[in-house]
């Protein structure tokens, strides 16, 4: 049998179209009409007003701080629940991230862990410089306390939905509650441009500036003139007019990862010891990916266990992100709890969760996960 992915890349059926434009138009790359028409139409079905079409979601994250002046001698404070790139970028920029501890509904940043915590830094005269709020596996943070408690000490919020793209929030889209928010179109994404990502603001200073030092900081002259340290991170035309292909099938993409997440808790919920992740109140999720926890007290199998089994039957598994607290490279950081994210982690275990799957290949999941070894 063919082997089953986490979440491989899904062809819309249209981008050979798209692209064929393209290469006819002669906007080949740098730049070109396709990614000024994609920045046009992510901003829109993302409910913010300016958009910038980058190379990766990390590079997204990087000039949101860029543009924010974060430096040496800040923090940023972001959960500690997610992939290396929400940290990586703080570094990046010379700055110190904290690491904030998980909430149970969502498994994403804690807002009351946040609110407490931010309180107690006003107090002693040491706000962080911004929060990035991180929407895992398809469902947004409980955003709404998030962005008044940042409201509240004057804290820019940044909203990492590089894993959310089409879930909304009381009914608002993932992507629209940051001061600046990104969004990442990488290969294993909902959809995706081979690499790519989307930095979203609500003020046009700061998508001008992030635009202006994407493009090498290059200053309006005729010949090259460098006033400061620029960054080649825009994406090409090319790649935007796949993604403008993707984002036109981006609802089906979304039923169908939630219909696969239906399919593997009614197969799987009544195993002892599972729990599935679910939305919580107020939230649609997308289900990018469908994620358990397995009590190793309860269950028949352990979460390792099953990880290998699948393994051996050609079916990709793995666990959930390991928290930033605990990675080497690090360790040297304060977190802010730990103990909830650390438990997600020990846990909990990520299927294969596809836009393309069928039934009988969840059902394939499902039977190797039931019937042992």
């Amino acid at each position: 049998m063919p082997r089953l992915y986490l979440s491989p890349p899904d062809l819309a059926g249209n981008e050979l179209e798209l692209l064929a434009e393209a290469l006819a138009s002669g906007w080949i790359a740098p730049l070109g009409p396709h990614v000024d028409a994609f920045e046009a139409e992510v901003g829109a079905r993302v409910a913010m007003p300016y958009a910038v079409a980058l190379s990766s979601g990390t590079a997204a994250l990087h000039l949101a701080l860029k543009v924010l002046d974060v430096g040496p001698g800040d923090e940023v404070w972001t959960a500690t629940l997610t992939f290396a790139a929400t940290a990586n970028a703080v570094c990046y920029c010379g700055a110190t991230p904290v690491f904030v501890d998980s909430e149970r509904a969502t498994w994403n940043l804690d807002p009351a862990l946040l609110r407490d915590q931010l309180d107690a830094a006003a107090h002693a005269g040491k706000l962080p410089k911004a929060v990035i709020a991180v929407d895992l596996y398809g469902q947004c943070a409980d955003l709404e306390p998030i962005a008044e408690a940042c409201r509240r000490h004057g804290v820019v919020l940044i909203e990492d939905a590089a894993e959310a793209l089409g879930a909304t929030y009381r009914g608002r889209p993932a992507g629209s509650f940051g001061d600046l928010s990104i969004l990442s179109f990488n290969g294993n994404k909902i959809i995706t441009t081979s690499g790519g990502g989307m930095l979203l603001a609500r003020v046009r200073a700061h998508a001008e500036r992030a635009r202006h030092l994407a493009t090498q900081a290059r200053e309006p002259a005729p010949h090259y003139e460098h006033r400061e340290v620029g960054y080649n991170y825009r994406l090409s035309n090319m790649l935007a007019a796949i993604g403008r292909a993707q984002l036109r099938d981006l609802d089906r993409r979304v039923e169908k990862r939630r219909a696969i997440h239906d399919q593997y808790a009614r197969a799987l919920g009544d195993l002892p010891g599972w729990s599935f992740l679910t939305e919580a109140p107020h939230q649609r999720s997308t289900y990018w990916l469908t994620c358990a926890t397995i009590d190793a007290a309860k269950a028949r199998d352990t979460r390792d266990a099953i990880i290998r089994r699948l393994a051996d039957r050609d079916i990709e598994a793995r666990p959930v992100w390991k928290p930033m607290h605990l990675q080497p490279v690090f360790q040297h950081c304060r977190a802010i709890g730990g103990e909830l994210a650390s438990a997600l982690f020990r846990d909990g275990i990520c299927l294969p969760s596809g836009s393309q799957m069928t039934s009988a290949d969840v059902e394939r999941v499902v039977e190797a996960i039931r019937n042992g070894p």
